[in-house]
């Protein structure tokens, strides 16, 4: 009974902890005029992509670097199928935020060097220190971005519109539109704070729920690792991603899933290894890291189409989460 409680409360901490850091993100993004994008591509990834960073490091210093590396792996295949799908039951996700095929490019890049560096065998000290590299790069040009942002907003209050294109009015206006938070500035960042903290406390609690139920079941600690473990550490995300699709903020949602997937690999991998390296497994560079590396090929696809994510797509993807999630625990352990 104490599993379910465990499970159940954890779940309602993260709707909660998500709702609060979708709302104070969003209204520090329109106080400080930083495109909803950047801020669900660094503060809201970082936030959620906490959960993966802990399980990580303590796998890798158990010496279970299987965990460690599945948990990566398995959580962007979340991130894509899952946290991406079942928002878009719910509500209409846009993909067309300008700045979604540069990240989108990025992550592909990032998702193949990380393969290359896997065919190694293991992740060496090196190899983090140059994802923790790729990860500086990363947030150097979200910074960049937000200061250009940041100047063009400057420009369109004053009434200096020559050389921003339509887009860029639009995105400027749609930020000037969105509503203060009840309390201005302090009750926002004290609601991105609850949630930068609900978020990996209610996904421990909902980890923990569900690893002793998956156990009780007889479900094996290597489908766990892959499946409960990885769905349990993407929980944040999804929280996230549903309650930002219910108030109608797209490109925080679209952002979280790209810039958790950037975080997972660049900051959890790299400084996961940097304290020790990682072998990899063999089971998991025969199946898991190349349905990994189809996700990331199809949120690609998915931001340079500019579509709009409706629910036959969301049925689809979170159809395509269900299948892998059967074909780990029926056919062998693949991780």
């Amino acid at each position: 009974m104490l599993d379910y409680l465990s499970l159940a409360g954890g779940l309602v901490i993260l709707l909660l902890s998500g709702d609060a850091l979708v709302r104070g993100s969003v209204s520090i993004a329109r106080k400080l005029g930083i495109p909803s994008l950047v801020i669900g591509l660094t503060i809201v990834a970082f936030g959620t992509s906490a959960p993966e960073l802990v399980i990580s490091l303590k796998s890798a210093l158990d010496g279970i670097s299987g965990i460690a590396v599945g948990n990566v792996v398995g959580s962007n295949i979340a991130n894509v199928l899952l946290v991406l799908g079942a928002p878009a039951l719910i509500a209409t996700t846009s993909c067309a935020d300008k700045g979604v095929r540069k990240n989108a490019v990025f992550l592909l890049a990032v998702t193949v060097i990380f393969i290359v560096m896997c065919a190694f065998g293991t992740l060496e000290r090196a190899m983090g220190l140059a994802l923790l590299a790729m990860l500086a790069l990363f947030l150097g040009d979200s910074f960049f971005e937000m200061r250009r942002h940041q100047r063009r907003r400057k420009k369109f209050k004053n009434g200096e519109t020559e050389g921003l294109d339509e887009y860029t009015r639009e995105e400027i206006e749609e930020i000037e539109e969105i509503g203060d938070t009840p309390g201005g500035m302090p009750v926002a960042a004290l609601l991105l704070l609850v949630g930068l903290i609900g978020l990996p406390l209610g996904g421990h609690l909902a980890i923990l729920g569900a690893v002793e139920i998956a156990r009780d079941w007889g479900v094996t600690d290597a489908a766990i690792g892959l499946t409960v473990i990885a769905f349990g550490t993407s929980l944040p995300e999804l929280a996230t991603t549903v309650m930002a699709a219910l108030r109608k903020h797209s490109a925080v949602a679209l952002g979280n899933v790209l810039g958790s997937n950037v975080f997972n690999i660049l900051a959890i991998l790299g400084t996961t290894s940097l304290v020790k390296p990682l072998t990899i497994p063999a089971s998991i560079m025969h199946f898991d890291i190349w349905v990994m590396l189809a996700t990331t090929v199809l949120l690609f696809l998915l931001a340079f189409t500019r579509c709009r994510l409706r629910w036959p797509m969301g049925l689809a993807l979170v159809g395509g989460y269900c299948l892998y999630i059967f074909l780990v625990l029926n056919v062998g352990e693949l991780s």
